[in-house]
């Protein structure tokens, strides 16, 4: 990584009173493109995720450092400062700092910010051309507007967890949430959008806006092509586990020592997985000829496929298929993803400068830009690590007044 390049987003500034994943994932994207994100944190505390352990992050000894993974996974680039929002000094220290910033990112429950004279309006009054991003589980408005929302409901509620697991009546069938905290993800990236759309046009116009960024809304969004397909037709989708509704074979097979998954997408791809098997005959079967033929026949084509398929292992299997040209891959587990040749080859895994572990290991942006490169060379900051960077680099503050600060517990 080049730190001399231009960094895309290096004069905007955010201040970032979210926690958890959603907002700091979004301004984490903000801080890999080169904006300076100020991570506002409960003294003592922090954010909820540094408690989010085991596992922590390692000392040079091995011992766990305060420092959870969780955390460190969103927080990558930013500047800690610690403030008792709570406090009216606090208030008027970030009313202070909202000068000096383009974008608020918060995540707190609709209207609760009013009460500390924090919320869009407010600010918006001291800042007109203000970015004010908010996140939440159902947005500003709407009947469920008051309540919390997190991740796991979002997936069931927005009907992920619907289409998601294995087929009803086969075993382990049911609905399932996916690995990750995907909507939370999700969101923080079209909150990510929405931040420099609103920054374009007031780079445009000078005017500021108030995005309204909702959990629901992001998963319902997210549903793509299924939503479409239920919108335009009233069929309800079923889940399909690792098989596809309407390609066949599309979908996780059994090796001898492992999984791969064989997406033939038309019937030359299917001719020549079967050939490559040792089964051409399964190609000349006037059954399975088709695409269609071989959806309306899976019950019985599938059980002959995973007959051939565990005949040989993962590795023989991938390297038959990529020479027949027919697409194919392993199921990896982690170890396998982080040695992947491929993996490697484009840095996916960092190694950061940590105050408190020697080093931190994370997983880099997977934004590369030609121009101006995601840096992410920064480690996530320990808890107050730049308050009083922030405070006299940016307001002035002598020392004697941030120690006079310090010690009536507002920071």
């Amino acid at each position: 990584m080049n730190n001399a390049a231009p960094k895309a987003l290096g004069h905007i500034r955010v201040l970032d009173l979210s926690r958890v994943l959603a907002g700091p994932w979004c301004a984490q994207n903000l801080a890999d493109l080169g904006a300076d994100v100020i991570k506002i944190e409960r003294p003592g505390t922090g954010d909820d995720t540094r408690a989010w352990g085991p596992p922590y992050a390692p000392d040079a000894g091995g011992k766990p450092t305060s420092e959870a993974a969780y955390y460190l996974s969103a927080n990558r680039g930013k500047r800690s400062v610690t403030v008792d929002i709570a406090s009216a000094a606090g208030q008027a220290l970030l009313r202070e700092l909202v000068l000096h910033c383009d974008v608020v990112l918060e995540n707190f429950k609709v209207g609760h910010l009013v009460r500390y004279g924090l919320d869009y309006a407010s600010l918006r009054a001291i800042k007109p051309d203000l970015v004010y991003c908010s996140i939440t589980g159902f947005g500003q408005d709407g009947p469920y507007a008051h309540r919390a929302g997190y991740d796991f409901l979002v997936q069931g509620m927005g009907g992920l967890m619907s289409i998601t697991g294995e087929r009803d009546g086969l075993p382990g069938g049911g609905p399932q949430k996916a690995g990750v905290a995907l909507t939370d993800i999700m969101t923080g990236m079209y909150a990510t959008v929405a931040v420099l759309a609103a920054l374009t046009h007031r780079d445009r116009t000078g005017e500021g806006q108030h995005i309204d960024m909702a959990l629901l809304d992001t998963q319902v969004a997210m549903l793509a092509n299924v939503g479409s397909n239920y919108l335009n037709s009233g069929q309800r989708p079923q889940r399909w586990g690792n098989a596809h509704a309407n390609i066949v074979p599309y979908q996780t097979f059994a090796c001898s020592d492992g999984h791969i998954i064989v997406t033939a997408g038309n019937d030359g791809q299917y001719r020549k997985f079967v050939e490559a098997g040792g089964h051409p005959e399964l190609a000349r079967d006037e059954r399975f000829a088709t695409n269609p033929l071989r959806v309306k026949h899976r019950d019985l084509l599938v059980p002959l496929l995973d007959a051939m398929v565990a005949t040989r292992t993962r590795a023989e299997w991938i390297a038959l298929l990529e020479a027949a040209g027919v697409p194919c891959g392993p199921i990896n587990n982690l170890d396998e993803v982080f040695a992947d040749p491929q993996v490697q080859a484009r840095a996916m895994a960092i190694e950061l400068d940590h105050p408190l572990a020697g080093s931190v290991k994370l997983v880099r942006s997977p934004m590369k830009l030609s121009g101006t490169p995601a840096t992410g060379d920064a480690a996530p900051p320990v808890l107050g690590q730049h308050t009083d960077e922030v405070l006299a680099g940016l307001l002035g503050k002598s020392r004697e007044e941030i120690a006079a600060l310090r010690a009536q517990g507002v920071l």
